[in-house]
C-alpha cells in the first residue's frame, strides 16, 4: 500500500469546536480519506493542537513543525506522498507574522519533507480563514487579515517547489463557534478536496 503523511495542526487532528474533543474517524478529513483509500493506501495522521510552521510557541511546548519534522519523517519513512496543512496558529498575535514571514517557514518545510518525498507528490494545503468569532487573546484583526493572505502567499510557494496546492479556504470556513477549526462538514468538503489529487498524483503510479 501506499504510505501517505498528513501533517497538521489541529484541523488535521480533528479539534471538534463544539466539545473541544477530538472528532472521530468517521469525521475527521484524514479519517474520511482512509476510508476511501483503504486496502490502497494507509495515512498517517501527525496532526497536533497549536503547531506552526516554525515558531516557537513558549506557552506550548513541541509545536514547532520544522523541528518536529526530521523525526515524522524518519519514523513513518518510506513515504510515498505527503500532504501538509500549517498557517493558523502562525497567525497568533504573539507572533506578529505577515503572511510572506509564514510562507517563508512553509518554504522549509516543504524543502525538509522534499528530502523524503517528490515534490510532485507532496500536497501543500493553505488553511481555512480566521473569523471575527476568533479574535481575543491569540487573534487580533492583523491575524484576520493575514489569514485571508496566506492562500496566496502559499501558492507562489507551491510554485516554486513545483508541489500541489489547494486552498482549504476556498472549500470550507470556519466553525461559527470559535472562528478557527472545521465543523464536521468543513472536514468532508476538505476531504472531497484532497481526495483527487491523491487518485491522480498517487494511486495511478506504480
Amino acid at each position: 500500500m501506499k504510505r501517505i503523511l498528513a501533517f497538521g495542526d489541529s484541523n488535521t487532528w480533528g479539534f471538534d469546536p463544539a466539545t473541544g474533543q477530538r472528532y472521530d474517524e468517521t469525521i475527521r478529513w484524514t479519517g474520511l480519506l482512509q476510508k476511501a483509500l483503504r486496502g490502497q493506501a494507509l495515512i498517517l495522521e501527525e496532526g497536533l493542537c497549536g503547531r506552526t510552521t516554525v515558531f516557537e510557541d513558549t506557552d506550548r511546548v513541541g509545536r514547532n513543525g520544522l523541528a518536529a519534522l526530521p523525526s515524522v519523517l524518519k519514523s513513518n519513512e518510506p513515504l510515498d506522498a505527503a500532504i501538509i496543512m500549517l498557517g493558523t496558529n502562525d497567525c497568533k498575535q504573539v507572533f506578529g507574522a505577515s503572511s510572506q514571514e509564514i510562507a517563508a517557514g512553509m518554504a522549509l518545510c516543504l524543502a525538509e519533507i522534499s528530502e523524503y518525498v517528490k515534490a510532485e507528490n507532496i500536497l501543500l494545503i493553505s488553511p481555512i480563514c480566521l473569523e471575527e468569532v476568533a479574535l481575543g487573546t491569540s487573534y487580533n484583526d492583523r491575524s484576520l487579515a493575514v489569514s485571508r493572505e496566506l492562500s496566496q502567499a502559499y501558492q507562489q510557494q507551491a510554485k516554486l517547489y513545483g508541489v500541489g496546492f489547494l486552498a482549504a479556504s476556498e472549500v470550507a470556513k470556519a466553525s461559527r463557534i470559535d472562528g478557527e477549526h472545521l465543523t464536521e462538514s468543513g472536514h468532508r468538503a476538505l476531504y472531497e478536496a484532497v481526495y483527487p489529487f491523491i487518485k491522480m498524483r498517487i494511486l495511478t503510479k506504480k
